[in-house]
């Protein structure tokens, strides 16, 4: 107990300085105690475990064996029922889940249960060039042994069939982005010089009088619905949005002065960074919003983009009157719609 009849913080005690109560370091405790798993104790059950890691990778080979049924064995035209387009989605997002869970899950098992689970502590040590290689080449000996792949060789085996098979579908897929398709198919679409504007999917034309301020339309042209082929490739290049802003909030560009009809504007629905549907629209800020990757168009600027991965502007239809008040396309697009790495002139 320190002098605390003269109260000076310095001698009575109850201030602590510099020196004073130093706390002795901590000792290491060390690495705790080994637990072994079953799996180290019991043949049995190391068996068991080596069969449940190769099922899991089983499971995976099965997935994308059922992705390539929905990818390749299910096709679809403009007479394909709703209900095979369900079954298709349904094989591929199962087929995706099973090929990555079932690789997944299967390795995450494999390690917990029958790789070497000793925890190691390791000084450091300078590397030298010299030994570089050595040190690997041991560091995967080891690896290779401790997993215990080479003596293993049904895991092995399935795991190989499993990683094999899960990359053909992203070759699959990525096979029908040729560079040979022809980036013209973009370039045309069903909009044309006097073809009126229409509902989606009513196919109903749109009198100029309807469209309100603020107001927004999804858009098709007008005999879209009667197509007996090629409707839905036809829909999906051509699909509109159509707006009406104050004309005095527009900032138009030369040569553009006539694409727009008393502040009523149409642009592509398809976003330019990979080619999902633009269908938000915000009144207030006028702004066009893609829901897959945030991309922002400014439309009182053209869609410009002021927001998010996308490229481009979207593509404007331009737009008039007929004689009897409906909306129809002065031209096609004048741009080809869609995602920004198809050419565009």
């Amino acid at each position: 107990m320190g002098d605390h009849s003269h109260g000076d913080p310095n001698t009575s005690g109850t201030v602590a300085t510099a020196g004073q109560g130093q706390v002795e370091k901590f000792q290491d405790p060390g690495l705790p105690p080994h637990r072994p798993r079953l799996a180290d104790k019991d043949p049995r059950a190391e068996k068991r475990a080596e069969r449940q890691v190769a099922i899991l990778f089983a499971v995976s080979i099965i997935g994308t064996l059922l992705f390539f049924v929905g990818y390749f064995a299910i096709r679809l035209d403009e007479s394909t029922a709703i209900s095979t387009l369900r079954l298709q989605n349904m094989l591929l997002g199962l087929g995706t889940a099973f090929a990555m869970l079932g690789i997944g899950v299967g390795i995450v098992h494999w390690a917990k249960t029958l790789m070497p689970d000793h925890e190691v502590a390791e000084e450091r040590h300078e590397v030298r060039p010299e030994e570089d290689r050595q040190v690997a080449e041991k560091m995967i000996g080891q690896i290779l042994d401790e997993s215990g792949i080479k003596r293993r060789p049904l895991i092995r085996n399935t795991l190989l069939g499993a990683g094999v098979l899960a990359i053909l579908p992203a070759i699959g897929i990525f096979r029908d982005l040729s560079k040979n398709i022809n980036p013209d198919v973009l370039r045309h679409t069903m909009w044309d010089e006097g073809v009126r504007l229409a509902r989606d999917p009513e196919g109903t034309p749109i009198r100029a009088a309807d469209v309100t301020i603020g107001s927004a339309f999804h858009v098709i042209p007008e005999g879209l619905n009667d197509l007996h082929e090629g409707k839905l490739n036809e829909k999906a290049k051509a699909v509109v949005l159509l707006m009406r802003l104050n004309p005095e909030d527009l900032q138009v560009s030369p040569g553009r002065e006539d694409w727009n009809y008393n502040g009523i504007v149409a642009y592509s629905k398809i976003c330019t960074h990979v080619g999902c549907p633009v269908a938000l629209y915000e009144q207030q800020t006028h702004h066009l919003l893609c829901p897959c990757h945030q991309s922002t168009f400014d439309l009182t600027q053209e869609c410009k983009v002021i927001f998010g991965p996308a490229a481009h502007p979207l593509p404007q239809l331009p737009i008039t009157v007929d004689s009897e008040g409906y909306l129809v396309a002065r031209s096609d697009f004048q741009s080809p719609v869609g995602p920004s790495f198809w050419e565009r002139g």
